[in-house]
């Protein structure tokens, strides 16, 4: 999961496995598999860094055991 902003300011948590599209309007409107959708301060740029660093450190997590 990867920790997001929202326009309020408040941050969440977001699984992102089930994130099926991004747009860009020009903010982020990620909208999920069930057609949820969240509006992020965060950049398409920033979104897909958190998911390839989460995913690395999983992926480092399973290397130790």
């Amino acid at each position: 999961m990867i920790t997001l902003l929202k326009m309020n300011g408040e941050r969440f948590l977001l699984n992102h496995n089930q994130i099926e599209y991004i747009e860009l309007i020009p903010e982020s409107k990620i909208v999920m598999m069930n057609h949820d959708y969240y509006i992020v301060r965060d950049t398409v740029e920033e979104i897909i860094q958190k998911i390839a660093q989460y995913n690395a450190k999983i992926q480092d997590i399973h290397r130790e055991i």
